[in-house]
């Protein structure tokens, strides 16, 4: 083979470089923009139907959430309205007197009202995040999971606060006292100046103002629900004619009965139940009546004073308290002084008689 011939085969088979093995950079030309525009444009076409679907999914969800909130927003507030205009309209009336003051009833009914307002607004928008969250195909258990973990969480660091406020809630809801009571809550007692439901205000009977928490509260006294007894204890002397102390203290219980404000604040006859206690030198009669919750202390009062006045007048006398110590009789200042003795005078023959006899002159000393 010639030289020539070799030559040519070397050259014939030594690649000539293509465009594609270039190391610069590549210019996108107008067909590869033009299938890119038609792949987006096709990847449109096939989920915009998904896209318009979830969308209105959501926005149907998100107003009948907030329709449905409205209308259970509008119809708590209609009823709590409700409940207060019942309450104004027996007020004043013999009804009204059995029932706790309005301003009690307003606040109870405006804590009610705003509980349950606050527990439908969580549901309804909870329950609309939920669905929507389960509208975009989220998976919903680690978020659940995570929020039950959470939820145990706070309510062991926050137990305290937990427990006042389902204790507040409860207590408003079973009406178990509300503004104007006077109540016996074990850690302190007072009348109720403010209801809340973490917190209960008391004033004392100095004037101190008592900040409860509801879930310190293990028993509660309601001192002016219902009504009330006032009960008069009074001592005698033992001698005193008993049917005579009944005729006096009936004849108080009359006069009571039928005087302005006495009469409003009884609401029953005024008995007495009889003795109580004999002892040697007294005996002591119990004398009761049923009175408007709350007033059973200026009952007991008025009670006594007039049964010690008509004591008095009767001249019954009243026993009692510790035994008065009697005064000793004044001491005879000459008690004290020695009787006069007759060794007392050195020149009396008592005296003369105890000396002692002298030693002879002449004896040894």
């Amino acid at each position: 083979m010639s030289l020539p011939v070799l030559l040519a085969l070397a050259a014939g088979s030594t690649p000539s470089p293509s465009p594609a093995t270039s190391t610069g950079p590549v210019t996108p030309t107008l067909q590869d923009a033009q299938e890119s525009a038609t792949h987006a444009a096709s990847w449109v076409e096939e989920n915009w139907s998904t896209w318009l679907a979830i969308g209105l999914r959501v926005l149907l969800i998100l107003v009948v959430a907030a329709v449905l909130r409205v209308f259970v927003r509008r119809a708590i507030t209609k009823l709590i309205d409700r409940m207060t205009r019942t309450v104004q309209a027996v007020d004043g009336t013999a009804l009204g007197g059995l029932l706790v003051n309005v301003e009690r009833r307003r606040q109870r009914s405006q804590a009610i009202g705003s509980v349950l307002r606050s527990v439908a607004s969580f549901l309804i928008m909870g329950t609309a995040a939920l669905m929507i969250l389960g509208t975009f195909e989220i998976n919903l258990a680690p978020l659940l999971a995570s929020a039950g973990v959470a939820g145990v969480a706070i309510g062991f660091g926050a137990r305290n606060l937990v427990t006042d406020f389902l204790s507040g809630v409860f207590m408003i809801l079973e009406d178990q006292y509300g503004v104007g009571d006077v109540i016996d809550a074990g850690v302190a007692s007072g009348e109720v100046i403010e209801v809340g439901l973490r917190v209960t205000k008391l004033r004392g009977d100095n004037g101190e103002i008592w900040y409860v928490r509801n879930g310190e509260v293990k028993r509660i006294g309601n001192l002016s629900q219902g009504w009330a007894t006032a009960g008069v204890d009074v001592t005698v002397r033992s001698s005193e004619d008993l049917d005579h102390v009944r005729a006096v203290i009936d004849d108080v219980a009359e006069t009571v009965s039928k005087e302005e404000p006495w009469n409003e604040r009884l609401w029953g006859p005024i008995e007495i139940l009889g003795l109580d206690s004999v002892l040697l030198d007294s005996m002591v009669v119990r004398v009761s009546a049923k009175t408007m919750p709350g007033k059973a202390s200026s009952v007991e009062r008025e009670l006594r004073w007039r049964i010690k006045r008509a004591f008095d007048a009767a001249d019954i006398r009243i026993v009692g308290g510790p035994t008065p110590v009697e005064e000793e009789p004044p001491l005879d200042p000459t008690s004290a002084v020695a009787a006069p003795s007759a060794l007392g005078n050195p020149a009396s023959p008592q005296s003369e008689a105890t000396a002692p006899i002298p030693a002879p002159s002449g004896a040894p000393k």
